[in-house]
């Protein structure tokens, strides 16, 4: 009597025999990916860790040239420390040199930060939620112009504004920078877009129902609830206006109402006048200066930045 063969026990599938006999082997199931775990890619790796490479290079080199003397930074190799470290008498002599010119930089900077890119995040608040929470005639104008204006450089408006304040009589005066900082197009956009998704108008109408009014709605109602995009938005004013350089320039003259950006840039230049003394080290010294508030700001508000640019990405 013949005996059966059956497969192995290990649960495989016997193979079926091929025209000419022989066993053919059964393709296995390619493994899917499991939406829990990341998907590795070396490529994406590679490209992230030269974007790395690409932003903290400069600021390593701004750090270690810090340390350095006038004469260390044409002596020594770029990424490298020089035989004296020379980073605090550095940062004293940047406060001293031209009796303290650049604290008072500092100041100006503060001032067009805090007036400026504060009151351009506060504008973009009730625009934004206006446009997202009212329906009003021109409500599609608005968003045409919001774009247009986004899409439009700001260089591209310095000179027409210059004119403007030029005629105005406010040329060469703080009132140059703060206006203009004022509008924000961009901040605008994406308070609206923010607002949008982050208040319910279930939310809005319970508050009217209960007796509140508009402003007191928006204050005890919306605003707790829009506090992601706003520190995302002053982040991006804050960052926008500390970083301007071209405004300042065509508007201000008098050295004592630069910013720090046109103060640095006229310590660089005067290495290139007529019997003009370098200060390179006091430069990049003050450079370093400039961006520590920048980075402090980024790290103290980082969870309410992210939050803000992931708010309306997933839909409940």
């Amino acid at each position: 009597m013949a005996s059966t063969v059956t497969p192995a026990s290990t649960g495989s599938a016997a193979s079926p025999p091929g025209p000419s006999g022989s066993a053919v082997r059964l393709r296995t199931p390619r493994r899917r990916h499991s939406p829990g775990r990341p998907r590795r890619s070396v490529l994406l790796t590679v490209l992230t860790g030269l974007v790395l490479l690409y932003s903290l290079v400069p600021l390593v080199w701004l750090v270690i040239s810090a340390t350095k003397t006038q004469e260390g930074l044409s002596r020594s190799f770029g990424l490298w420390f020089d035989g004296d470290f020379a980073l605090w008498d550095n940062i004293a002599e940047t406060f001293a040199y031209d009796d303290g010119v650049f604290a008072r930089w500092l100041l100006n900077t503060l001032l067009y930060v805090v007036v400026g890119a504060g009151g351009a995040t506060f504008l973009a608040v009730l625009g934004g939620y206006a446009l997202a929470k009212f329906d009003f005639p021109g409500r599609r104008a608005v968003f045409a112009v919001v774009i247009g204006a986004v899409a439009v450089p700001g260089t591209a408006l310095a000179v027409p504004t210059f004119l403007m304040f030029s005629t105005m009589g406010l040329t060469d005066t703080p009132w140059a920078v703060i206006i203009p900082s004022l509008i924000s197009p961009f901040g605008l956009y994406l308070m609206w877009v923010f607002a949008g998704e982050a208040i319910p108008t279930e939310l809005m109408e319970a508050a009217r129902i209960d007796g509140a009014g508009e402003v007191r709605t928006f204050f005890t109602v919306a605003l707790p609830l829009l506090a992601p995009g706003i520190v995302t938005v002053s982040l991006f004013t804050m960052v926008a206006t500390w970083n301007n350089f071209f405004l300042p320039l065509i508007m201000i003259k008098d050295p004592d109402w630069y910013p720090l950006t046109l103060g640095l840039h006229s310590w660089n230049a005067q290495a290139a006048t007529a019997g003009g003394q370098p200060v390179f080290h006091l430069v990049v010294t003050g450079s370093l200066i400039t961006i520590v508030p920048l980075i402090a700001a980024f790290l103290m508000l980082q969870k309410y930045w992210q939050s803000g640019l992931a708010a309306g990405s997933v839909k409940e």
